[in-house]
């Protein structure tokens, strides 16, 4: 009896103590066997947990978060997780990337916006929720009760051509090309020399997230050839064009996208204009944006 008391409030733990001491006393001499100690035991054993029968009187919840708001919990974890965070870690890969931090810096330091933002949404919004759970006010759902009202709407598939796939094949093509164009080395000189056609030194950097974004482009084209476009596959895709698109339109504005050797061998030295490079550059930032844009509209069908 005092371990069960001295878990509820003080002004409670007069009445349910003496309210327990007669229950186990009434349920012991129901039982009438001959040892007494015995039979106490076992209804003890059957009232189990002090802890746990402590909350049952004092209304308190023994789970962080209970039932009645654990699918709202569930539901607001999932779109903080699936279109705040990746937007807040692309914002933080664009800042550094005009800082003019390099590719290993850009990488490193939006794995960290990503893991250390990503853990702060999942730490605040369970202590949100684990006092709300404690604060008394809570409904008996956790709010209004659920109807099918609440379902999302679910609209019919549209019929997928072959233009479905163009972005999958075309995605695919440019990281088979970056690849084969390296490994290949397909322009020769007059000397006989084989030569890149992109600066070798991009593989030491921004080739790497230029990849990556192709090959998270690839998997999301080939998830929205085959299902609908959801707000959640939307937000990744701005990540995903934010890792192809700004290391590349950053690479075309410094020049740094051809060899130089293919370019001197090309126009025999003769330079290309920075106004080009600039003009290319913000037609890529401005096609992926479109991308982007278009995903999100076909998510809000």
């Amino acid at each position: 009896m005092a371990e069960v008391v001295r878990h509820i409030p003080a002004g409670q733990r007069g009445d349910v103590a003496d309210e327990l001491c007669a229950t186990v006393a009434d349920t012991v001499e129901a039982r009438g066997p001959a040892d007494s100690e015995a039979a106490e035991r076992e209804v003890l054993t059957e009232m189990g947990d002090p802890i746990r029968l402590a909350a049952q009187y004092a209304d308190r919840p023994l789970t962080l978060i209970g039932p009645g708001l654990y699918p709202a919990y569930v539901r607001l974890l999932t779109v903080l997780l699936s279109t705040v965070l990746p937007v807040v870690t692309t914002m933080s890969a664009v800042l550094d990337v005009l800082d003019g931090r390099g590719a290993g810096p850009v990488i490193g330091g939006a794995v960290g916006v990503m893991l250390s933002v990503g853990a702060q949404m999942v730490a605040w919004l369970t202590v949100v929720f684990a006092l709300v759970e404690r604060s008394g006010k809570r409904g008996g759902t956790g709010g209004e009760a659920w109807t099918p009202d609440d379902l999302p709407e679910r609209r019919a598939p549209k019929e997928r051509g072959a233009g479905a796939y163009a972005g999958v094949m075309w995605h695919a093509l440019l990281i088979a090309l970056i690849v084969w164009q390296h490994t290949a080395q397909p322009y020769r000189t007059d000397g006989g020399t084989h030569l890149d056609v992109l600066d070798p030194d991009l593989w030491s950097g921004w080739i790497w997230p230029i990849l990556t974004g192709l090959v998270g482009l690839v998997t999301l084209d080939a998830i929205g050839a085959v299902r609908m476009w959801t707000r959640s596959l939307a937000a990744w895709s701005v990540a995903a064009e934010a890792a192809f698109a700004l290391p590349l339109a950053r690479v075309l504005h410094q020049q740094e996208f051809f060899n130089p050797a293919f370019l001197s061998d090309v126009n025999g030295g003769w330079p290309t204009s920075g106004p080009f490079y600039t003009v290319v550059a913000l037609g890529v930032l401005a096609v992926g944006t479109g991308r982007v844009v278009k995903r999100f509209r076909e998510a809000r069908g």
